[in-house]
């Protein structure tokens, strides 16, 4: 991850020539591997374009790369630091999302969501899924307790977020990131998580600290920033997300009428 700081790394990631270098396997809207800079000064980063998003009925309004944008304003103002740096600008294929590439190129050997045979649970881990290879051999898929991975629980509650796939978790120099916040941040409740292992606990004082942060910013700059982004429903429906957690102090806990796990959930 570079040192530069994060005002720096916007300016980068918006102003840097833009160059794809590869495609990003499995991706269904199109995702790029690219690098952003000159030679002496360039970062690996993901570019997702609008064009080739795919529309979904559930999120009719805006782009899924406006809501990449958001969730990482979100982050920031509420300091969660889940959210790599995120901005959108034009790029090969027209305007899109770029946000900075986080982790390494290859599997995690270390991942913090895992498919484990029953008897092979971690320590402290939680259980939040079970299931059964083609063979019909029972398997778990668990969780890490680490506290910076119950911050990501937090932020995905406050966003709405309706797909935080156990891939989409990074750890970095002992900071747990999270990505693809396409489908966040919508009106109706769709929290969609493997991160239930702390469902009905109460939150953590740290983490109480950023959803108070975060309301205070949604009475300033924060709504402002958004407006472009997001509707004016999705915008208040943060505000109230956001409320409510704080009012209430506990980790929500699974909803009939939406799924709450995603799929596949790895």
């Amino acid at each position: 991850m570079p040192t530069a700081t994060g005002a720096e790394l916007e300016d980068l990631l918006t102003r840097g020539d833009l160059t794809p270098v590869g495609r990003v396997s499995g991706s269904s809207n199109g995702a790029l591997l690219c690098v952003v800079g000159d030679p002496l000064d360039r970062v690996l980063v993901i570019h997702k374009p609008e064009a080739t998003e795919r529309p979904l009925w559930d999120y009719p309004d805006g782009t899924l790369v406006a809501r990449e944008r958001a969730a990482w304003l979100v982050s920031e103002a509420g300091g969660f630091d889940v959210v790599p740096p995120t901005v959108l600008r034009e790029g090969p294929l027209g305007r899109g999302s770029v946000q900075l590439w986080v982790g390494p190129l290859e599997d995690d050997p270390n991942p913090l969501v895992a498919v484990v045979d029953p008897d092979e649970v971690p320590d402290g881990w939680f259980t939040v899924l079970e299931g059964e290879t083609p063979l019909g051999e029972p398997v778990l898929v668990v969780h890490s307790d680490e506290p910076a991975l119950r911050t990501v629980a937090v932020f995905d509650a406050a966003i709405n977020n309706s797909d935080r796939k156990g891939g989409h978790l990074l750890r970095e120099d002992g900071v747990v990131r999270g990505c693809d916040h396409g489908v966040s941040l919508g009106v109706e409740p769709k929290l969609r998580t493997v991160l239930w292992g702390w469902a009905g606990e109460p939150l953590a004082d740290s983490d109480r600290e950023r959803l108070a942060r975060l309301a205070e910013a949604l009475g300033g700059p924060l709504e402002e920033e958004l407006e472009p982004l997001l509707t004016v429903d999705e915008v208040e429906a943060l505000r109230m997300r956001v409320a409510a957690l704080c009012r209430r102090g506990h980790h929500p806990v699974p909803h009939g009428g939406w799924p709450a796990i995603p799929w596949p959930a790895l």
